[in-house]
């Protein structure tokens, strides 16, 4: 230290956990301790409500702001009403007021006798955390991280940084399953993958992650309230199973909440589509966000086969063309039979160059053989009704391999302001693709030849099978039918 203040102030750190604990009368339980005690980058703790987890992350803010003198650290929720009713109160509460310096009501900025400095802060909108462009904070603790969208956490991690040597820069959030961050945090921490929506999920690395879980049970308090366990119990399935027992696949606002990856989905090798099987593609336009594309037929049995999945970003209209070609041929490496590709909707009003989007797709997609791309139906409430419906019917599978739209079906929730619709969030792409290639192909009105004259071939032979298919396929192109195939109609169609 170059001067006597400096000494004064480095004097006032804290160099053991026990120390800090004893100074301030901290007793963290033995799930708080080991979160304490991890030493990831980026730590997680929580899952079921009253482990005691907004107390943990407000304890560690202070224990790392007593680390080193001058520090900055930082805690936010969501809104400002969400803050002052949790961390800011239990502040005021807990922290005997001998032991910091000042507390500003203004900036809610928090100064310890070390010259460290704790601020309580939120993110109304999504642009709120540029609020923090420029600043050093060698902790951030974020309360109710699911309430928080990937693009804020990764914009704070780049503020979690600190010039002094021998410094570890970390951060921490706490939570509960559920809302508009479930399927990011889900993947980092639970999943240990990364998360829909990364720019760079190359760049993920699993060794700096850490999920401590922890139930009602782990707090002393409340595990022998039965009253309060009683409560719990008696909440709807879907929150009882979050909020109780910290369930991360099952949680209050989800909307396929009846979705089951063993009822759901089937093995690639399962699939068995026949040559004469119709056919057709989905794709959800995306460059910096990424392309999703999908492939389905319907079978015999009138069940729709999602089949094949393909999602990548930074991929131009012809590149996402020939990506689409490439892995569109069967075993025999013939190509398939493709009747549509339904394109969604964006991509014929953005151009390039002299075209838009979907004429250079088309163009190679044509160029290919398959056919050129027509918009797809966005009727989004519609789109998710049909989806919802071909699932609890048993109408609708998802072959194993289209891992991206298996992992994100189940994370989609309700909007509040249209609970009929799902709310948008990063990563939803392979949903809104399966949307567009379920709706477009099986709406009312269209007329897909091939679904209708595959239902009336009783021939085995595979040569006899594709005789008749043509032949019935040009009657049926002339006449008006329903799409759906005739074994399931979604209700009320």
């Amino acid at each position: 230290m170059s001067s006597k203040a400096d000494k004064s102030l480095e004097k006032k750190c804290i160099r053991s956990f026990t120390e800090y604990c004893k100074k301030f009368g901290y007793k963290p339980f033995a799930r708080q301790k080991e979160f304490h005690d991890s030493r990831a980058k980026y730590r997680l703790f929580g899952g079921a409500a009253g482990p005691g987890k907004t107390k943990a992350l407000l304890y560690d803010a202070i224990y790392q702001a007593h680390l080193h003198p001058g520090v900055d650290t930082l805690l936010l929720r969501r809104t400002f009403p969400e803050l002052e009713s949790s961390l800011i109160t239990y502040f005021r509460r807990d922290v005997p007021r001998d032991l910091y310096e000042k507390y500003n009501e203004a900036k809610h900025i928090v100064t310890w006798l070390n010259g460290s400095t704790t601020r309580f802060a939120y993110c109304d909108t999504e642009t709120d955390v540029y609020r923090y462009q420029g600043a050093e904070y060698l902790f951030i603790g974020v309360d109710e991280l699911t309430h928080f969208t990937l693009k804020q956490w990764q914009f704070l991690t780049s503020r979690n940084r600190c010039r002094i040597k021998g410094a570890k820069p970390c951060m921490a959030g706490a939570t509960n399953p559920g809302n508009i961050g479930h399927a990011w945090v889900k993947a980092l921490w639970v999943d240990r993958a990364p998360a829909p929506g990364m720019d760079r999920p190359d760049q993920y690395d699993a060794g700096d992650y850490e999920f401590i879980h922890a139930t009602i049970a782990d707090n002393p308090y409340f595990a022998k309230d039965d009253e309060y366990k009683k409560t719990l119990g008696q909440l709807p399935e879907a929150l009882r199973r979050a909020f109780l027992d910290g369930e991360w696949d099952v949680y209050a606002g989800q909307y396929f909440d009846i979705f089951s990856a063993a009822r759901h989905t089937i093995r690639a090798e399962q699939v068995q589509l026949e040559p004469w099987t119709p056919r057709w593609i989905s794709i959800d336009w995306g460059f910096e966000h990424p392309s999703a594309v999908y492939w389905f037929a319907t079978r015999a049995d009138g069940v729709v086969v999602t089949y094949r999945e393909f999602v990548q970003n930074r991929l131009s209209p012809r590149m996402l063309a020939a990506a689409i070609a490439e892995r569109s041929v069967d075993r025999l490496g013939r190509m398939e039979r493709i009747r549509d590709v339904f394109l969604s909707p964006d991509a014929f009003a953005q151009r390039t160059a002299d075209a838009s989007i979907a004429e250079q797709l088309s163009d190679g997609l044509s160029a290919a053989g398959l056919p050129r791309a027509v918009p797809a139906d966005n009727d989004r409430v519609g789109g998710w009704m049909l989806m919802y419906q071909a699932l609890e019917a048993d109408h609708w599978l998802i072959a194993e391999n289209c891992t991206r739209l298996i992992e994100n079906l189940p994370t989609l929730t309700r909007d509040p302001a249209n609970v009929e619709d799902t709310l948008k969030c990063d990563g939803d792409d392979p949903a809104d693709s399966a949307r567009y290639g379920l709706k477009s192909a099986l709406e009312p009105g269209r007329a897909p030849a091939e679904v209708l004259a595959a239902e009336r071939i009783t021939a085995v032979d595979p040569t006899s099978r594709a005789i008749w298919l043509k032949k019935f396929s040009a009657e049926e192109s002339r006449r008006v039918a329903p799409v759906v195939p005739r074994r399931w109609r979604p209700q009320g169609w």
